[in-house]
């Protein structure tokens, strides 16, 4: 992986109030182009929620939601914005769009290169003043989230990065929503679908037209540590994995091995009646996970 500063603002399209500069907690919605440490532009997106509500705490005083989506969302997308307005009764929340989604530059990796735009929005999160962050992925976005807390230190702005990053980009709490366990899964219809869309010349153009996502052409080189690999390296962050019982890409083998791979360090909650991800999380799940996080990282 390339080195340099994964947190570094490219350009900002909403810029805060000069006395909000530095480390300083913003008060006010902002958006902005993150860089990723290998140059990929990063639309990201900061709600200071709950912060702006409870005048007896300072922003900094609240979590910060950062939530990382699955395969062809981005950050405007209805799903997307559900979730933040879910979290944001809980604490600040950023989300943003990987590579290759809306409107971020490069191409979508499908997993492997995203745990560098999760890290620069976890550093941006930081430096708009928030001492606890908590990563929340969805499906794909869950398994970047698992890898990114195993390969970036715990804690804020002493901690050392990863995979080439800087300190300030690991998490204090990680929740995995509908994520896989391993990685090349084909033993549903819809991700046998989702193969052919990624590894086929056509349907690359499907899924550029169709969920304008842009899809690297390249096969993983090396091949990524999988989530299940990933999660014993987490401890001794706190873990919550989030897994539906009626999931149509992921059956339960794989939260189980999750769960299994994470021992004592991890919670496991098995959801009846829940689909795949962001559009089957239910406002009382996103509740009750906005709840889990205050009390890890809050």
């Amino acid at each position: 992986m390339s080195s340099g500063s994964a947190g570094h603002v490219a350009r900002s399209t909403v810029r805060p109030h000069s006395e909000t500069t530095g480390r300083t907690p913003l008060r006010t919605p902002s958006r902005t182009f993150l860089r990723a440490s290998d140059g990929v532009t990063i639309d990201a997106v900061y709600d200071p929620g709950a912060a702006v509500y409870d005048a007896s705490r300072t922003p900094g005083d609240h979590p910060v939601f950062v939530v990382a989506h699955g395969f062809t969302g981005a950050v405007d997308r209805p799903h997307v914005r559900r979730v933040a307005r879910a979290f944001a009764r809980y604490g600040a929340v950023v989300t943003f769009s990987f590579r290759g989604h809306g409107a971020s530059g490069g191409r979508s990796t499908v997993g492997d290169r995203e745990v560098l735009d999760l890290a620069a929005a976890v550093r941006w999160a930081r430096e708009l003043g928030h001492a606890r962050v908590a990563t929340v992925g969805f499906s794909m976005g869950g398994s970047v989230a698992l890898r990114h807390a195993a390969l970036y230190e715990r804690g804020g702005a002493d901690g050392e990065g990863g995979e080439g990053g800087e300190g300030g980009e690991g998490t204090d709490a990680v929740v995995s929503v509908s994520a896989p366990a391993r990685w090349y899964y084909r033993g549903t219809a819809p991700m046998r679908r989702l193969h052919w869309l990624v590894t086929r010349p056509e349907g690359r153009v499907v899924g550029r037209y169709g969920f304008r996502t842009r899809i690297h052409h390249r096969d993983w080189n090396p091949v990524p540590l999988s989530p299940v690999e990933a999660v014993p390296r987490i401890a001794p962050t706190p873990l919550l994995i989030v897994h539906g019982d009626a999931d149509g890409y992921f059956p339960l083998d794989h939260p189980r091995m999750l769960a299994a791979a994470a021992g004592d360090q991890g919670e496991l909650w098995l959801e009846p009646g829940m689909g795949h991800a962001e559009n089957a999380a239910s406002d009382d799940l996103l509740g009750r996970i906005g709840e889990w996080v205050v009390g890890r990282a809050g």
